[in-house]
């Protein structure tokens, strides 16, 4: 007897999941994102450029809530 509609379950954006760490601080959650680029030919970079893509980047606020929508699932 169903009426032609279901409630979709939510599901988790795997592509998020693989990008994005979440860690837990005093402030509240930290959204933590590699840097782009760093696949390959980095020889051709300047040190500077190098040591930055070492290091993983904090997203903005602004993100955060769309970031936590697609893997609140996880």
């Amino acid at each position: 007897m169903g009426f032609g509609f279901h409630i979709m379950k939510a599901k988790t954006h795997k592509g998020t999941v693989k990008r994005f760490i979440i860690k837990k601080s005093k402030k509240g959650l930290k959204i933590l994102k590699r840097t782009d680029g760093q696949d390959h030919f980095n020889s051709r970079e300047s040190g500077n450029t190098r040591r930055n893509k070492r290091s993983d980047r904090t997203m903005a606020s602004a993100m955060t809530q769309t970031i936590l929508r697609s893997i609140k699932n996880y």
